[in-house]
């Protein structure tokens, strides 16, 4: 893998692309949630003519996503777990043997550790499976949407509701996931439309975080005519 520059790191790091955790003497980096979304919309950005092999993998995974209506996120899937050490091979036994009793002591205690180990990692895989599971598909993704954009215009259509509002209402759902059924309704459904908010002194800061921006123009307000 090759090394990040540090420029680079900080830069990522300061635009909320990713987080990064010192571990030691080196630092560990993992994409956030705007660092896959703003990955996902930029599968068909131009790269230099020597990665031209890459350019059309992209194309290709990109198109693939947009049929499926699945996200980078859920294609790439969940980090795998670290590998866990390798046990050293054990010591010739010296001549003279310690007791039975402080060698079975001993044994028992070195155990524990790694069984203690092996439980926490099957309940973390356990745990990422159900939230794997508990993904909707996209059209329960699509109606949970239109029922949350129901709810906030008191069951009425052809209204304007702020995006920062919708996703607060359905707080269970990542950004990923969420901009997928964003996306979805996009595609789909020819009664929604997105919109921005054109005066300047009416966008928050929430409004501006909360856009959703499927070919880098940010949209805030989301209309359902029917």
């Amino acid at each position: 893998m090759p090394a990040v520059k540090k420029a680079d790191r900080e830069a990522l790091a300061a635009a909320g692309l990713i987080a990064v955790e010192k571990s030691g003497r080196s630092f560990v980096l993992s994409v956030t949630d705007r660092g896959w979304h703003w990955a996902g919309d930029h599968l068909d950005a131009a790269l230099p003519p020597a990665f031209r092999v890459m350019q059309d993998w992209l194309a290709r995974l990109g198109g693939h996503l947009e049929q499926s209506g699945r996200t980078l996120a859920d294609f790439i899937g969940a980090p795998p777990e670290p590998a866990e050490p390798a046990e050293t091979a054990p010591k010739k036994a010296s001549a003279k043997k310690a007791p039975a009793k402080k060698a079975s002591g001993k044994s028992a205690s070195a155990k524990k550790a790694p069984a203690k180990k092996a439980a926490a990692k099957t309940a973390a895989e356990k745990t990422a499976r159900s939230l794997a599971k508990a993904k909707p598909a996209p059209a329960a993704l699509r109606a949970r949407i239109e029922e949350a954009y129901l709810a906030l215009t008191g069951g009425a259509r052809a209204r304007a509701v702020r995006l920062s509002e919708l996703r607060a209402q359905l707080a269970e759902f990542d950004r990923a996931t969420l901009d997928a059924g964003l996306a979805h309704i996009q595609k789909t459904n020819k009664a929604a439309r997105f919109t921005q908010l054109s005066d300047p002194k009416a966008l928050t800061q929430a409004d501006r975080e909360a856009a959703y921006s499927p070919a880098g123009e940010p949209f805030h307000l989301l209309w359902i005519q029917a």
